[in-house]
């Protein structure tokens, strides 16, 4: 019975660098009654791909991102977009805060 050699190299994919995301904020639809709800922003991702109804928040510690989201059958709100990585997410976040305090 052949039985395939353990080879670490060949049992183990190397994951390839991620491209640098670059984040543009297209639109911003300012609320300024609104309550904690400050503004929705129109995203655009590396000239490719644009994340419509993302909402910038006042909480306590600040302004904050929140990305578009669906109420599920079960009456649960869930994220439509997700950014995988915690630098993916912040420099997100500081692009649309950024341009939110510049406007």
């Amino acid at each position: 019975m052949n039985t395939p050699k353990n080879n670490s190299s060949t049992n183990q994919q190397k994951e390839a660098p991620m491209a640098k995301l670059t984040f543009k904020v297209e639109k911003m639809y300012r609320l300024p009654d609104a309550g904690n709800l400050k503004a929705f922003a129109d995203i655009s991702v590396n000239d490719a791909l644009v994340i419509r109804g993302t909402r910038i928040l006042e909480g306590k510690k600040g302004l904050f991102v929140s990305m578009p989201q669906e109420q599920g059958k079960d009456n649960r709100w869930y994220d439509q977009v997700v950014l995988k990585s915690a630098e993916a997410f912040n420099d997100f976040s500081d692009a649309v805060i950024g341009h939110y305090k510049a406007a």
